[in-house]
């Protein structure tokens, strides 16, 4: 485990060598500063995990360094000492962004203590900063197809949009998290945490602890205050992967929470309040888990406000090949290894397969055969038996050309016009009742 590096910057010089000795002793590494002046050089030499502060020093007071470490080292914790009792300070320290504060004398265990939780601090924020980063690289749309295109423009309007509610459908596999986070980083809350929590995969004594927290002792073996994903999420966003498995007794306290953006905490009869976007998705149709009684009828107009319907990878047969290949380079990255190639007999089975399984489907096998058949070119033997064994599709009509050109074009004008058909029929140089009518023969809404 790394030691915990520590800059001790006081004017004091017997209380800092007593303290670097004491500290030693506990696994801690630590340097000194007699000055404040010393102190900010040694800080941005070292980079220390943690700065210890004493609040009066001659020349260059504690306060000031404060502020010089908030100005040139923002994410190093700083905990400020002084041995006068002296309340302002504290709270202007605190006010500057000190992480705590400590009345001299202090016992040394305290400080210790102190050290470590503060650290834990530390690493769990870089590790969230990390995980934020991660999501922002992952949230990525890769194809060019029309319903794709169609797809991007609509998150650009929801995301860029004040609505605190997105209900996402699709099948398994088509990329419900990825569009979640997409419209996370493009919001004006994407520098607020992105939490997600999956409802089919918790026990139902469990959903209500994760989403809404608990006081100490309310459950047993809860020992501290637990925080919830809506407490954690404020000012960001809450992905709700599979809502339709959550159960009755989770989605009433769901749909209140969507109503007034206020919850209780189990416990605690204090109401809170979170203001957070929340995203939930489902593969399958809640309107028939409304019909059965398995999913509340209000909840799911609550959570209608704003549908994304996300196209399954067999209605994106242009986006296979670019999607193989963004694929096959990812994945070789990961280990410094030359991508895999695709012979053209494999990319036509991979435009005629049905990938039940979706783009998570297609990227598992990609990585499957990243594994078995590193830096070669993928020929049809080495594919799955299923998809050996299966029939090319049928070479398109000029007739079904035709008609794919005139539903993009169609497709194109509406969303452009913003599903407003006087001025998409005018666009496209045909009546009202033309465009009415092209639209019933393509199935277009």
């Amino acid at each position: 485990m790394k030691t915990t590096n520590i800059l001790i910057i006081d004017d004091e010089i017997n209380l800092t060598r007593s303290l670097v000795f004491t500290l030693r002793q506990a696994g801690i590494d630590c340097i000194e500063a007699h000055s404040g002046h010393i102190g900010c050089k040694l800080a941005k030499k070292s980079s220390p995990d943690i700065i210890l502060l004493d609040v009066r020093m001659p020349g260059m007071s504690g306060l000031e360094v404060l502020e010089w470490l908030n100005a040139e080292l923002p994410d190093i914790p700083v905990i400020m000492m002084s041995a006068f009792d002296d309340t302002q300070d504290a709270v202007n320290a605190m006010k500057m962004g000190a992480t705590d504060y400590l009345a001299k004398p202090f016992d040394v265990d305290e400080l210790i203590l102190l050290i470590k939780e503060t650290n834990s601090q530390r690493q769990l924020k870089s590790e969230i900063q990390y995980l934020r980063e991660k999501y922002t690289q992952d949230a990525t749309f890769i194809g060019n197809s029309s319903s794709i295109k169609s797809l991007k423009e609509y998150v650009d309007r929801v995301s860029a949009s004040q609505v605190k509610t997105v209900l996402l459908s699709g099948e398994t596999g088509v990329g419900k998290a990825v569009v979640a986070r997409d419209l996370h980083v493009r919001g004006s809350g994407r520098e607020a945490p992105f939490v997600e929590i999956n409802c089919a995969t918790l026990p139902e004594n469990l959903i209500e602890l994760e989403l809404f927290g608990a006081e100490r002792g309310a459950i047993p073996g809860i020992i501290s205050r637990r925080r919830g994903l809506v407490e954690i999420a404020n000012g960001g966003t809450l992905f709700l992967d599979e809502i339709g498995e959550m159960p009755l007794s989770v989605q009433s306290k769901l749909l209140t929470f969507l109503e007034t953006r206020s919850y209780r905490p189990i416990g605690i009869m204090r109401e809170h309040h979170s203001d957070v976007r929340v995203i939930a998705a489902t593969n399958s149709k809640l309107e028939e888990a409304v019909e059965d009684g398995s999913f509340r009828q209000d909840l799911f107009y609550r959570l209608n406000v704003m549908p994304i319907e996300i196209p399954p990878l067999r209605e994106r047969e242009t986006d296979i090949e670019l999607l193989s290949t963004y694929f096959a380079e990812k994945i070789a990255n990961q280990s410094g290894e030359t991508p895999i190639g695709f012979s053209k007999a494999v990319r036509d089975i991979f435009c005629s397969y049905d990938w039940p399984g979706n783009v998570r489907e297609l990227k598992n096998l990609i990585e499957r055969l990243t594994i078995l058949y590193p830096r070669l070119t993928i020929t049809e033997e080495k594919l799955p038996l299923e998809m050996r064994s299966m029939d090319l599709k049928k070479t398109e009509t000029i007739e079904e050309s035709l008609i794919s050109i005139e539903r993009d074009l169609v497709q194109d004008a509406l969303i452009k016009c913003r599903g407003k058909k006087g001025l998409t029929a005018e666009r496209l140089g045909i009546s009202r009742h033309a465009l009415k009518r092209r639209m019933q023969k393509l199935n277009l809404s």
